[in-house]
């Protein structure tokens, strides 16, 4: 998830969507689905995307209702999926699943109530990408023609590099702040929300504290990451103030008689992640929006009507906002 704090570092601007016209960005796609998806649990009736056969299927709404915000302003989405989880990470999953394990408890416990808003509060907080969730969104995708890669492990770092590598992208997109300390030489946040999105910038922020890219990561690893606790009494500008005082990680940590389990791999992890350049993605699409409403309301059984407005959206982006690339 990042660390939010990094926030506190970072040069982040508003961005109007007119200046990112016929612009492409590679978009962490967990990261982006997992926002929907629990905006739609929380926010819709659970027999609304819950097959008869007891399959959820939020995921389709809210990917029909999160596209037309790309389409409409003519910014080209490449979603990125997460491959394989370091070990590393896979102790952060954990302590995830320890927390909605909470949350199902304390959701099953006000439907008993018969508080049923309190129970969609957390039961938006229970969701988790399930396989049929992860085929499901690659289908719609699919039909709708949107390009999307796989990862070999961590979307956000996959999609970081495209972003910095591939001529083709303009930015990586992300409502966390990992992108930074991956070197995406730009950052598109707020695309799951109302409004225009903000640009965040690598270069500027290494201006901005005179720092280098490996600081930058010494600084994110002293404050705390998703796959190390920080360093108590670290925040992001005591940290700063730390590397610029004694150099890097390694000197800080000798000079506060502090220890950081498996702190050169951690370090690795955002220096030299896995990630691939074989990968191919067509940015001239052809959706079939006829297969993609079939797919959602006939082979998944979601009402119409909460697809409908998304759908003429999307639409209606492809016949008037003069997207050619996308009719």
């Amino acid at each position: 998830m990042g660390n939010a704090d990094l926030r506190q570092l970072a040069v982040i601007e508003e961005v109007a969507f007119d200046d990112l016209d016929g612009d492409v960005v590679a978009v962490d796609a967990h990261n982006w689905l997992y926002r929907y998806l629990t905006i739609t649990v929380k926010f819709t009736n659970e027999s609304v995307y819950t097959t008869e056969k007891g399959e959820e299927v939020a995921n389709l709404i809210g990917i029909v209702q999160g596209l037309p915000k790309f389409f409409e302003n003519d910014l080209t989405p490449i979603f990125v999926f997460d491959g394989s989880v370091t070990q590393l990470k896979a102790d952060e999953i954990e302590q995830r699943r320890d927390v909605k394990a909470d949350a199902e408890k304390k959701m099953a416990e006000a439907k008993a109530a018969g508080d049923a808003v309190e129970a969609a509060r957390f039961e938006s907080r229970t969701q988790r990408l399930t396989d049929t969730i992860h085929e499901t969104s690659r289908t719609l995708l699919a039909h709708l023609d949107v390009p999307y890669v796989e990862a070999p492990a961590e979307g956000e770092a996959q999609a970081a590099h495209m972003a910095r590598t591939d001529e083709a992208v303009d930015y990586a997109g992300s409502e966390d702040y990992d992108t930074l300390l991956l070197g995406a030489p730009k950052t598109l946040r707020k695309l799951t929300t109302r409004g225009a999105p903000e640009l965040m910038d690598f270069n500027r922020t290494l201006a901005e504290h005179d720092i280098t890219r490996e600081q930058l990561v010494d600084v994110g690893i002293l404050v705390g990451t998703d796959f190390n606790d920080g360093v108590t009494g670290y925040g992001p500008k005591t940290a700063l103030d730390a590397i610029h005082e004694h150099g890097d990680l390694w000197a800080v940590l000798e000079a506060e008689g502090e220890t950081i389990e498996h702190a050169d791999e951690i370090r690795d992890l955002f220096l030299d992640p896995d990630v691939t350049d074989d990968y191919s993605v067509d940015l001239d699409p052809s959706p079939n929006l006829d297969a993609a409403k079939r797919y959602v309301t006939e082979e998944w059984e979601v009402p119409m009507g909460e697809v409908d407005r998304g759908f003429e959206r999307i639409e209606s982006a492809l016949t008037q906002t003069g997207l050619d690339r996308w009719t």
